[in-house]
């Protein structure tokens, strides 16, 4: 233990800086981080969910452009498969903004509501400078906590969590 305090004393006396800490080259995130998505120029305070597949941003006022939004049925939605959507979202510090983006995919997600349908998007999200461009269901969060809800589809190869850190660590 005294070699591992003054190994560590000795590295902070001599400036060096650390990135994010790592294991088994993957970077060490807690339950909670303040993620940038670039294609829209804010941050979040987002959860780390490892029970959930794929990552979720809050979206309302969503719309397929050139499309009614009357049809949302199963085979309309998937008939939009490479369309257009443009959507509305806030993060929980209410900075609002709009965005179009290609519909890459519709998810079928299931949780204690029943099954749903959600339109993905490909989004590049930032943590602690190292980018990842993934799929992001868009779907209405408006009434949670957490405005961005991260995925293993985000975690995936890249990542690890340690439930006991804090986004303030970083």
């Amino acid at each position: 233990m005294k070699n591992i305090l003054i190994s560590a004393v000795l590295l902070l006396a001599s400036g060096t800086t650390f990135a994010s800490p790592q294991c088994d080259g993957k970077s060490i995130v807690g339950p909670v981080e303040t993620i940038q998505v670039k294609d829209l120029g804010i941050s979040y305070k987002a959860r780390i969910d490892t029970g959930a597949n794929t990552t979720s941003i809050n979206a309302y006022d969503i719309k397929v452009d050139g499309k009614p939004d009357t049809d949302d049925s199963k085979k309309a939605m998937y008939d939009n498969l490479g369309h257009m959507v443009t959507f509305k979202t806030k993060n929980e510090q209410g900075q609002e903004v709009s965005h179009t983006a290609k519909i890459i995919k519709v998810s079928k997600i299931r949780n204690a509501q029943g099954v749903e349908r959600r339109y993905a998007v490909v989004m590049d999200l930032i943590w602690n400078g190292q980018n990842k461009a993934i799929p992001v269901n868009l779907r209405d969060r408006s009434k949670l906590e957490y405005k961005l809800l991260i995925g293993r589809n985000w975690l995936a190869n890249d990542y690890l969590v340690d439930v006991t850190k804090n986004d303030e660590d970083d």
